[in-house]
């Protein structure tokens, strides 16, 4: 028996082979193509090129080309992009695992490279593999909140994208051809996908002692579906309400609603957690400084309830991927209260909150977030005022802008050009 894995013999399993590898392949070419795309929206949607209090890749240069003004309208669209995203990922992660055991003999084939292109397709693929862990890796633990690893998910996910897309679009060029025509020659030959002939270039993948097969490749594929399809089913309830929330066993955020009343929808952070004491919220001492043009105005929230109110329907949808149906906020709009301070047509503004610490307590939205007229400073929802975690006494609401933008406990907002 071989012993050494760079042995074509020492992989014996009857399953591997060009068509197994090719239908895998093709599923995670649009897979993975849908999640770079939602990524890269998700990204813009933090407003990085606004100012640098929102950009968490500052020495991105020319990986941020492509940063445009993220819209409010459809006020769902983060919440679809990002719930997408993060769906998928979970989802495809048993389409990656088989596809990455599906081609492993080609990992420690020699020699290193019988060619240009072979070479250029090994290098690929070590680069493929490593992205692909690195992407799902940290995706996952940002999903469960387990911030494990070392500085920044937002710069590491980012650059490891890039760097996991141009392997994955260099892979492609250069098997997509084949992996097309392994399905097609394969479908007409060996319709049940049982037989394979090995392609040139894919003589790694077919045993040359194949062990006694206990399933069939259709066998295989379907046991990886089910798998995807289970982690769906556990995974997808986080963008919904209600019962379907139950049904999120693998999301921090599944599971039932947080209490019962106006204020029993999801949050991340809570007043406690963040050292937000009823004491500095409190009638007595919390004001609203809001600046500009050189003025200062100070308003205590009994002066905000004097202002002309107004009412939006919007979801809070987080990077995480969970969200929440549209909740009834009420409040004041951002752009009235910049014509507090002498604006007519509201500019971009810098939002603080009386969190001390941590990412987001400070963050930039665009003036054509300030100008929406569901914009809101926020002063009560579902017809009751804030509960503490959800904001008290004021927090910032936005069409489609990522939950971390929606600033709680708002202390201060300075409008002017970022």
């Amino acid at each position: 028996m071989p012993r050494s894995p760079s042995s074509p013999a020492f992989w014996r399993s009857p399953l591997r082979g060009p068509w197994f590898t090719s239908v895998l392949g093709i599923v995670l070419l649009g897979g993975i193509t849908v999640l770079f795309v939602t990524g890269l929206l998700s990204y813009a949607a933090y407003n990085p090129g606004l100012s640098r209090v929102n950009d968490m890749t500052p020495d991105k240069g020319l990986l941020g080309f492509y940063l445009f003004s993220w819209p409010t309208d459809p006020h769902w669209l983060y919440r679809l992009t990002q719930g997408v995203h993060v769906t998928l990922g979970i989802t495809l992660i048993p389409v990656l695992l088989a596809k990455l055991w599906s081609v492993v003999p080609k990992l420690f084939a020699l020699p290193p490279a019988r060619s240009l292109a072979h070479a250029l397709e090994r290098i690929s693929l070590l680069l493929l593999v490593g992205g692909a862990l690195f992407e799902f890796i940290t995706g996952v633990l940002n999903v469960q909140l387990d911030y494990l690893f070392p500085g920044s998910f937002y710069r590491l996910h980012f650059y490891g994208a890039w760097v996991f897309f141009a392997a994955f679009v260099t892979h492609a060029v250069l098997k997509v051809p084949t992996a097309l025509r392994n399905l097609r020659h394969l479908r007409e030959e060996h319709p049940s996908g049982d037989e394979e002939l090995a392609s040139p270039g894919d003589e790694e993948l077919v045993s040359p002692d194949p062990a006694e097969p206990t399933v069939s490749r259709r066998g295989a594929l379907g046991f990886v579906g089910g798998g995807s399809l289970l982690l769906l089913a556990t995974t997808a309830g986080h963008s919904f309400d209600g019962p379907l929330r139950e049904t999120a066993l693998l999301a921090p955020h599944g599971g039932p609603e947080p209490g019962s009343g106006p204020g029993a929808f999801q949050i991340n952070k809570t007043a406690k957690s963040r050292g937000i004491s009823a004491t500095e919220t409190s009638e007595e001492a919390w004001r609203l400084v809001v600046e500009g043009h050189g003025r200062t105005v100070r308003l205590s929230r009994d002066e905000l309830l004097q202002l002309p109110l107004h009412s939006a329907a919007l979801p809070i949808a987080c990077v995480e991927g969970w969200s929440t149906s549209d909740q009834r906020w009420r409040g004041v709009r951002l752009r009235d209260l910049a014509r507090l301070v002498g604006y007519e047509q509201a500019p971009d503004v810098l939002v603080e909150s009386l969190q001390r610490h941590g990412a987001f307590r400070r963050a930039a939205l665009r003036n054509n977030q300030v100008r929406d007229p569901d914009s809101l400073l926020a002063l009560f929802v579902n017809g009751a005022p804030l509960t503490p975690d959800h904001g008290y006494p004021a927090r910032v609401i936005v069409p489609a802008a990522p939950g971390v933008l929606n600033t709680k406990w708002v202390a201060r907002m300075t409008f002017g050009d970022l």
